[in-house]
């Protein structure tokens, strides 16, 4: 089994545990969620936002590890320490990513099944029709880190292939610095009130007989943002090793040739 399939069995068997536990306690888990799991989490959202903003100025050790590996040569230190880090966020992509499949198949086979209740039987599940929305939502958004590692976003650069090894990777550090990072910030800024009112009212569906989840939902909007973040790191650091005329990790070995 990957990594990202036994991600998905430890949430659905935490999940059943918690249910199980709900109810042979007659909802006292249930009862706690409602009263207290906010206040629980606040401390952890507010460590998680400090970590960000102190960690923040490191974004920018690939551009200048880049220009100074360029001229200079890249130190071997730093050389071991960004492909250390390749390696960790690109395992952290995979199983993310491994896990994130399994929610295709689980879209299909609900749409399935809403499609059979209504038109067959005559029957409708709010539920059922709401997981459909949730189950697309986190499938493009968990699987967009893994995306960005395969190199499967769409391009809009006609001249990308024509590039030699050095100018795709100055290609690469540029569109990452100046696309990819302001965007990601720019969701993580924005979405964190919005967040943050939404856990405070555990928020839940508009229907009384939908899912209570909607607060989990959101939540994974700064997840995403996190995860293009480091997938983008780990793409600007490929980038620096390129640059600096060292083979990067799942890279061919570049061309020295200048642009």
């Amino acid at each position: 089994m990957r990594g990202g399939d036994w991600l998905i069995v430890l949430v659905i068997t935490a999940s059943v545990v918690m249910t199980l536990l709900d109810g042979l306690t007659g909802g006292v888990v249930s009862d706690w969620v409602g009263a207290s799991l906010y206040q629980a989490a606040l401390p952890v959202g507010t460590l998680l936002g400090w970590i960000g903003l102190i960690t923040s100025p490191f974004l920018m050790l690939p551009l200048l590890g880049s220009f100074w590996g360029r001229f200079a040569g890249l130190p071997g230190f730093l050389e071991s320490a960004f492909r250390n880090l390749i390696g960790v966020f690109d395992s952290i992509s995979t199983v993310i990513g491994d896990a994130a499949r399994w929610l295709a198949l689980g879209l299909v086979i609900v749409t399935a099944t809403v499609v059979i209740q209504r038109y067959v039987f005559g029957f409708a599940s709010t539920k059922l029709q709401e997981s459909v929305i949730y189950l697309h939502a986190l499938l493009f958004l968990f699987s967009a880190g893994s995306t960005l590692l395969a190199d499967g976003h769409v391009r809009v650069d006609i001249i990308y292939a024509k590039l030699s090894e050095r100018g795709k990777a100055w290609t690469d550090l540029i569109g990452t610095y100046l696309a990819l990072f302001p965007m990601a910030l720019l969701i993580l800024l924005v979405s964190t009130p919005y967040i943050n009112a939404s856990w405070r009212i555990l928020e839940r569906s508009r229907e009384s007989d939908g899912l209570p989840l909607v607060f989990i939902l959101k939540t994974s909007i700064p997840l995403f943002a996190v995860l293009l973040i480091l997938q983008g790191l780990a793409s600007a650091m490929r980038a620096a090793l390129t640059i600096s005329g060292k083979s990067a990790p799942g890279h061919i070995a570049p061309i020295d040739r200048e642009l």
